[in-house]
């Protein structure tokens, strides 16, 4: 079966990149969004943090400015980075109309602003410790009272179709599988965005859900579209560690307020490391947890808040006290067991300052796209921030040239492939073991710290999972967890022939082969390649 759908704007994903060009595009057409999962699934959902904002009449836009290109270790696009501080405030009280509920300030303060790691002035507005899902419930409620909108859930969108329009490539929308009803989906579009999030389930420790396996990504790629700085994966210091691998994230603003990290033993370890000691930037961070752990071989090391006040601590971050009680740590008395964990890909699919990629009518914004604005590393709550200016820029940019962005009565509506179902036992085995080897190999071979020999026995590796996967999408076979390990396995070759390229060690690439900066790395790794399913 393969039902064909027309609609003004498609959007592929439903985080707050997705959500938030949706409500800015409800009025001016009919919008369409697809979603793994539930609608509330998302990376999205997991931002505990908050959204790095100059509203404080103490603090700077150039104070920010200077402070994410920093930490972007020279690899920043500087005209990105001041679109999306410059114009922060704005889309700050925007989410404020749209119903996002921020925690107060005390006294006449209107936002309670939080300090994070590399940030030099208190600048995060949230949410209490969870903004992100209050971001995601405030635009979904919105979202619910336009009519214009409809959210399809539990659909994997996998091949983008498009065509050429006087030897310009055009996209014209994407094919889809519907796991609850074992069919396929054709939505055309006269516009499309993806905004499908990161790539963290590539690797085995992560803080992000299980839909993010960089499906937007590799399903551009594979369109011929170029993809920048894949190596550059951010591993956030703090994941609460579990030897049963029930991890969640530990917000970088608990050591904002404070907390410390420290050994086993109980002695702190970061001063010789950074002169900003626990609120040093995240890679510093997180190579120096690896270090003290591969020094003393214990499995993870301990972030201690015991000597702050207890009850502001419960206060401020409920959720993460809540989390850690459930599992016998109450971070008032005891210190938290913690351990590194792939959080956020600096990289993503190549755009402009619209969010535009080079193929006509595609835009990407959000964990997906690669804005400049993240440079070698991240910049904390600078992601949230980043996926709403240009999702608002994107939108803006379909308004000012809506004759552009029309569906063509006349696309052909490409053939379906024949489908054959994943029923056999040992098909679905051996997709669950690739998806497993794949995650294992790249947190053992492609980590927080990659040296020359492990990234190509890594890709050596990559390439025989590589056609088994790609044997069974080529005998037809599908399923939802087939594609994500198809993805997955693209995500994973393409950080590592990114690491690869790099000859250097640059914020979150570090190579111990290489491990200085090198200027004749300084700039964007690019990889692209021939363009696949061109729809005539």
């Amino acid at each position: 079966m393969n039902e064909v759908i027309r609609t003004d704007f498609l959007v592929v994903g439903s985080g707050i990149a997705g959500l938030t060009f949706a409500m800015d595009l409800a009025d001016l057409g009919e919008v369409t969004v697809i979603t793994k999962k539930d609608d509330f699934e998302s990376n999205t959902n997991y931002a505990q943090g908050g959204i790095a904002c100059v509203v404080d009449p103490n603090d700077t836009f150039e104070s920010h400015i200077e402070d994410t290109l920093r930490t972007g270790a020279g690899l920043c696009h500087r005209e990105a980075v001041e679109i999306i501080v410059r114009e922060g405030p704005e889309m700050v009280y925007k989410l404020v109309e749209w119903g996002v509920r921020f925690t107060k300030g005390e006294g006449n303060l209107e936002f309670d602003l939080g300090r994070e790691g590399g940030h030099s002035a208190r600048r995060v507005v949230h949410a209490a410790d969870l903004t992100g899902r209050e971001v995601e419930r405030a635009l979904l409620t919105a979202l619910r009272q336009k009519p214009s909108v409809t959210l399809r859930e539990h659909e994997i969108g996998y091949q983008m179709l498009w065509v050429s329009e006087e030897g310009v490539r055009r996209a014209i929308g994407v094919r889809s599988y519907n796991e609850a009803r074992g069919g396929l989906r054709t939505c055309l579009a006269g516009a499309v965005l993806l905004a499908t999030g990161g790539v963290g389930q590539v690797y085995l420790h992560t803080t992000n859900p299980d839909i993010a396996t960089g499906d937007g990504v590799a399903m551009a790629f594979r369109a011929g579209i170029p993809v920048a700085n894949m190596e550059f994966v951010q591993f956030h210091p703090t994941s609460f560690y579990s030897p049963e691998g029930r991890t969640f994230l530990i917000s970088e603003a608990v050591r904002g307020e404070g907390a410390v990290l420290r050994k086993i033993t109980g002695e702190t370890f970061m001063e010789p490391y950074h002169e900003m000691g626990c609120l040093a930037p995240r890679d510093i961070v997180a190579r120096a947890i690896d270090r003290e752990m591969k020094m003393s071989g214990h499995s993870h090391v301990l972030l201690d808040c015991t000597h702050l006040d207890g009850d502001f601590m419960v206060r401020r971050f409920p959720n993460i006290y809540e989390d850690c009680l459930s599992r016998g740590i109450d971070f008032r008395s005891d210190p938290i067991p913690v351990v590194p964990a792939a959080h956020y890909a600096c990289g993503g699919v190549v755009t402009g300052t619209n969010g535009e990629t080079p193929m006509k009518g595609l835009f990407a914004t959000g964990e997906v796209s690669h804005t400049g604005v993240h440079g070698a590393n991240r910049l904390a709550s600078n992601s949230l921030l980043e996926a709403l200016i240009f999702s608002h820029r994107a939108a803006l940019c379909i308004r000012a040239n809506r004759d552009r962005y029309r569906v063509n009565p006349d696309w052909a509506c490409p053939p379906p492939p024949k489908v054959r179902p994943i029923n056999a036992s040992f098909e679905r085995v051996r997709i669950s073991h690739c998806r497993d080897e794949i995650r294992r190999l790249m947190w053992d071979y492609v980590g927080i710290v990659r040296s020359t020999e492990r990234l190509e026995l890594a890709k050596q590796r990559l390439s025989t999972l590589r056609r088994e996967v790609e044997g069974y999408v080529a005998r037809g076979y599908l399923g939802a967890e087939l594609l994500e390990v198809w993805n997955m396995v693209e995500m994973a070759d393409i950080i590592v022939t990114s690491a690869l390229r790099r000859k250097e060690s640059r914020g979150l690439h570090y190579n111990i082969d290489c491990p200085g900066p090198d200027d004749r790395y300084k700039t964007d790794t690019i990889l692209q390649r021939k363009p696949e399913n061109l729809v005539s």
